[in-house]
């Protein structure tokens, strides 16, 4: 997989012969509508010819083997495939195995070298006797250099079947989904959530579900709710009998727990709470899981940080969703969703206090729209990463990136004259993601939130990791 920057007199025939690979591999892996409409600055995914494939209309895997030189039941192990009859277009297949012909002057090891492979892997594979030994028009086989293993979390808020539809389809990138939310009682209940399409879908497809409960309270997170039920030891029993008989009856995993603006004076409450579930929980053989506010140090002053520990959480319970986003958030002034110069200053201080293996990576699938100059309480746009190449489609404008930030935006003025700055997520700004969670070699990655159209993430998630399934 390689990334594109479109420039000034691009086409997508001129792409694909610079690459080797077809168009329609190019609009599919991107999710293009008009295959003639490029923006100038705009990031396309090019899938590699043969080790990454975008599932077209009228493709069937026995056809698929068949043009790619593997077995059927090879891609199925490599991918996944709960149900290989069912594959949908756009779908990317990682094709453990390619083909390369010989040239004149090559060696062993400019072709492993070429490939991201080692010599020893070609060797193996080919049952090559003498590594000095090619010959021109040699056919080779080339095993997938390995990829890192990581666990993959997805958040939903859409229930009933809209919300199954729209794990269906990306079950092969997840390791856990979590329908979003159920609120906690004042009594200790768990509000219903008409989740039960998403969780049969995601166990039918691979994919274990996990109960997310929340102190919501209408649509806002409670510090008074929170503070009921951390400092009720009789509200904490009920409340852990009924998350252990919700996991039972609707097949959850494991349970996350999102509990924020939570006041600092019930820091150490939120922290035996936890053990009383890990305690509860685990014997059982649930996992136990929290999301925590993006701190920079144990002492950050706030509300949303400030009954977070760090260090109590990563000894307490099994992972931790460390939520690295909303820096541009909804209410605020323009800037990127999730500034990777300030991703990274949370894990230096993250890691410092949780095992890597513990720690998740908040992911935003989202931009924002705002309009400036921006004003104190007005609201921004949200808006998929998809419409976000859309719009500057519309207005004509090119979209530049930000180096620091690593990620795209771009300015434009509407039909009435006002101006918006728009801040998004590209396959860029992915690949910059993916590899901080490789640089710091952490247990996985977290998105927020299902339902925003940005198809070419998953050909950049495909290409940098392999899935663990539980």
């Amino acid at each position: 997989m390689k990334i594109y920057v479109v420039k000034s007199g691009d086409t997508l025939w001129r792409i694909s012969q610079m690459y080797g690979v077809t168009i329609n591999q190019i609009i599919a892996a991107n999710g293009l509508d008009n295959p003639n409409r490029l923006v100038l600055g705009e990031a396309l995914v090019i899938p590699a010819p043969y080790q990454q494939y975008v599932v077209q209309s009228g493709d069937t895997l026995w056809a698929i083997s068949q043009r790619l030189g593997v077995t059927m039941q090879e891609i199925i192990n490599k991918n996944q495939l709960a149900d290989p009859s069912k594959l949908y277009v756009g779908q990317v297949l990682t094709i453990p195995v390619l083909y390369h012909t010989v040239q004149a002057g090559e060696t062993l090891w400019a072709i492993a070298d070429r490939y991201g492979t080692t010599v020893q892997a070609i060797v193996q594979s080919n049952n090559i006797q003498n590594a000095g030994m090619i010959y021109v028009g040699q056919r080779l086989r080339i095993p997938e250099a390995p990829k890192p293993v990581i666990e993959v979390n997805a958040y939903v808020t859409d229930m009933e079947q809209a919300g199954a539809n729209l794990v269906a389809r990306l079950t092969p990138y997840f390791t856990y989904v979590s329908p979003f939310s159920h609120s906690v009682g004042e009594d200790g209940s768990l509000a219903p959530l008409k989740d039960e399409a998403i969780i049969r879908t995601a166990r039918e497809r691979n994919v274990a579900p996990l109960l997310a409960i929340t102190n919501f309270v209408g649509s806002k997170f409670s510090a008074e709710r929170a503070a009921l039920v951390l400092g009720t030891p009789e509200i904490q029993d009920k409340l852990i009998a009924n998350i252990l008989t919700m996991l039972k009856e609707k097949g959850y995993v494991g349970v996350n727990i999102d509990f924020e603006y939570v006041n600092p004076s019930d820091r150490e409450n939120y922290n035996n709470f936890l053990r009383k579930v890990v305690a509860k929980l685990r014997p059982q053989g649930y996992s136990v899981s929290t999301a925590l506010a993006p701190k920079i140090s144990a002492g950050q002053k706030g509300q949303l940080y400030e009954a977070h520990d760090y260090a109590a959480h990563g000894q307490i319970v099994d992972f931790v969703v460390i939520m690295t986003y909303e820096w541009g958030w909804i209410g605020g002034r323009p800037w990127a969703v999730a500034p990777i110069s300030e991703v990274r200053k949370v894990l230096d201080y993250a890691v410092t206090e949780i095992p890597r293996t513990k720690i998740v990576m908040g992911v935003p699938l989202y931009g924002y729209d705002w309009k400036i100059p921006w004003k104190q309480g007005t609201l921004a746009r949200i808006i998929s990463p998809k419409e976000a190449v859309d719009i500057a489609a519309k207005y004509g404008v090119a979209i530049s990136y930000d180096e620091t930030y690593q990620s795209p935006f771009f300015r434009y003025t509407d039909e009435t004259g006002q101006q918006h700055e728009v801040w998004f997520e590209d396959a860029r700004s992915m690949q910059a993601k993916f590899d901080t969670v490789k640089a710091y070699n952490l247990r996985g990655i977290s998105y927020w939130v299902l339902g925003t159209a940005f198809p070419q993430n998953w050909p950049v998630q495909a290409a940098n990791f392999t899935v663990k399934k539980v």
